[in-house]
């Protein structure tokens, strides 16, 4: 049995239409459940679902209390699904459900466990609409698939086909409430190892003035979302550009945070020194761990919680051992304060990278 779930938010317009269009997958034999998830929509788009349910036995109806957004009224969809293979159907019908007889053909060969249904796959006949959108979709794919490993070519598809066992288990995991539902499930999927497959597919976009709601924050809030759920398993090329990245943030506060001390404060002759270097690296040391919890460390994968911060504290005082030490030795041999201070820096971080790589937040490659 297929089952689909239709996330639905003022679409009185389109629902009725969209679910006729699903309900024709039946003519080719396919057994069909349909999901109607309404979060709480402000327009005739839950009567208009109730109606349908009261007609057509093979659909359930679900509310919510409060609007939560795509990724929540997913997430009640896919805990009452009751088929075999679970699918996404957006109810604006910017997607054509009967295409999920062909989605559904890999998973029915046993070829694969998830199959994105892609948009950019194949040139045809489409709507012109916004560069931007098209162009922001491509970018957050490209960084998908960096981080993933996933060489697919449309990570924002509306279009994922599942395998219920191979959904199921991610369902515990899921927290995104919107849009950023796309990338975490994308994520999820490639932690899971599932084989995955693409097809492609059609599209007619629709417009701001009918009704699209993902915007430019959604897309700022995918590009965390690719971060925050899969730097951790990220292949290792772009776990190193990550770690360049907050390592060289890091270093760069440092360094700053010094200089406005040495140069800009007045502070006693005797304490100056010292005293810039150890605020300096408390500093960056709290934005790094900012970051590193933010984007990159977000599992505890080895330690207990207390366990992991007991560490990641001892690897601190080492660290600021080894910056304080660094300092002084090159100042002492003639080198200036502030090339002092870089150089310790840089230093410090190379052995920040590998204490922290393979000790504090080490990680296992499954989830």
């Amino acid at each position: 049995m297929l089952t689909l779930v239709i996330p639905c938010y003022n679409e009185e317009r389109s629902l009725k239409k969209c679910v006729k269009k699903c309900l024709e997958l039946k003519n080719s034999g396919i057994d069909l459940e349909i999901v109607i998830v309404d979060d709480k929509s402000k327009d005739n788009s839950l009567a208009i679902a109730n109606e349908l349910a009261q007609e057509h036995p093979e659909i359930h109806v679900l509310k919510h209390e409060i609007n939560r957004g795509k990724g929540a009224a997913l997430r009640t969809g896919f805990a009452k699904a009751k088929g075999d293979f679970i699918g996404i159907q957006d109810a604006d019908l910017e997607y054509n459900p009967l295409q999920y007889t062909e989605l559904l053909q890999p998973l029915l060969e046993n070829k694969a466990d998830v199959v994105f249904g892609s948009r950019y796959l194949r040139p045809s006949s489409h709507r012109v609409l916004y560069f931007w959108h098209t162009f922001m979709n491509q970018a957050l794919t490209i960084a998908s698939n960096m981080c993933t490993n996933l060489d697919i070519t449309d990570m924002e598809t509306c279009y994922k086909l599942f395998r219920r066992e191979t959904l199921l288990p991610m369902l515990p995991k899921l927290k995104e409430n919107r849009f950023g539902i796309e990338p975490e499930l994308t994520t999820r999927i490639a932690q899971s190892d599932a084989r995955v497959y693409e097809c492609a597919i059609d599209y007619q976009p629709r417009s701001y003035e009918e009704g699209k709601k993902i915007g430019w924050k959604d897309g700022v809030r995918a590009l965390y979302c690719i971060l925050h759920y899969s730097a951790n398993t990220a292949p290792i090329p772009m776990q190193l550009l990550l770690y360049f990245f907050i390592g060289g943030f890091s270093l760069s506060v440092n360094v700053a945070v010094f200089a406005a001390l040495h140069h800009f404060f007045a502070l006693p002759a005797i304490f100056e020194l010292e005293s810039s270097i150890i605020i300096a690296y408390i500093a960056s040391t709290l934005v790094n761990y900012l970051l590193c919890i933010t984007i990159l460390f977000r599992h505890k994968a080895r330690w207990s919680t207390f366990g992991e911060f007991s560490i990641y504290l001892i690897g601190v005082v080492i660290m600021g051992i080894a910056d304080y030490w660094l300092m002084w030795t090159f100042h002492a041999i003639g080198a200036p304060a502030i090339i002092s201070k870089t150089l310790a820096a840089g230093l410090g971080f190379v052995l920040n990278f590998a204490l922290r790589r393979n000790v504090v937040f080490a990680e296992k490659r499954k989830i």
